[in-house]
């Protein structure tokens, strides 16, 4: 909080078109003299603009003189008011148009991108889309990105069941405030006591979001089995061989793309990646570096 002062001093709330009446909502954060450009943040699964690795990163960058805009995902942070349906990982439309909203009313003519966990697979995907949705993304970077949900789910039910834990109190707490913001739709759901995500994704994706499976709701938001070869915007990916949420054996069966850099670490965690007891991380150094040395044309 102390080194995301300064940032947090300069940020406005935005809302942004979703597109079809959605809304998203993040911070922006202008600097007071001239920009080197505008970041996004994108933040992992249950977390939000404020969790303590997007501040971290939106205060190195801020300081490195960019632009700054952290956004929340549908249902993440305080914004389960906004929309009525309830988010799911496949709503990359929704974000896209944001985005694109995001670049219309700044006039961007080139910005970064930078996501954490399920936010650096989002960002990989924004990244498919670029193209095709006049997207002007210079450089993305993802910090271990989901790339195979399935895997990710058969992680953390096989290893250290802390993180199913984490994730499946997070999801509570936010599926009950979804659930106070629209009575009259979800008063009867007792989806925060099904226990186990597994069976919680397969009752939301199957009654949800329309999907015949949790399986079928995986593939839709997977990047694995050669999707990345498509990808034409520079990018970065950062993962550790010890992550115990994402297996790094995904990313050893990426593509081969000259658009994609892939750094793997033997040690760093998930989304870890920490370099001194300061709690700084190393993958704040990378994504700032990375920005840095993308100057525009």
């Amino acid at each position: 909080m102390r080194r995301s002062e300064t940032l947090r001093s300069a940020e406005q709330v935005w809302t942004l078109d979703g597109g079809e009446g959605i809304r998203l909502q993040g911070l922006y954060s202008q600097q007071p003299g001239e920009s080197k450009g505008l970041v996004v943040l994108l933040h992992g699964w249950e977390g939000s603009v404020n969790s303590n690795y997007v501040l971290a990163n939106g205060a190195r960058l801020f300081r490195e003189g960019f632009d700054v805009f952290r956004l929340n995902f549908r249902d993440h942070g305080d914004t389960h008011h906004l929309n009525h349906e309830v988010f799911n990982s496949c709503r990359l439309d929704e974000v896209v148009h944001a985005l694109r909203d995001l670049q219309d009313r700044l006039n961007a003519d080139y910005w970064f991108l930078a996501g954490y966990s399920l936010g650096g697979n989002f960002a990989m995907r924004v990244g498919l889309r670029a193209g095709s949705d006049g997207l002007n993304i210079r450089h993305i970077v993802a910090v271990c990105p989901v790339i195979n949900p399935l895997h990710a789910m058969v992680s953390m039910e096989q290893g250290i069941r802390f993180y199913e834990r984490y994730f499946e109190r997070k999801w509570s707490r936010s599926l009950l405030i979804k659930k106070e913001a629209f009575p009259d739709l979800y008063a009867q759901e007792k989806w925060h006591n099904i226990r186990g995500l597994r069976n919680r994704t397969h009752y939301l994706a199957t009654r949800h979001a329309g999907f015949e499976s949790a399986e079928d709701y995986f593939e839709g938001y997977s990047i694995a089995d050669q999707r990345l070869a498509d990808l034409r915007v520079s990018s970065t990916i950062l993962t550790a061989a010890d992550d115990p949420v994402v297996p790094v054996a995904d990313f050893h069966e990426l593509p081969e793309n000259p658009c994609l850099e892939l750094i793997i670490t033997e040690h760093g965690g998930h989304c870890g990646f920490l370099k001194n007891w300061n709690l700084e991380s190393m993958a704040e150094d990378l994504i700032a570096k990375r920005f840095l040395d993308s100057p525009p044309n």
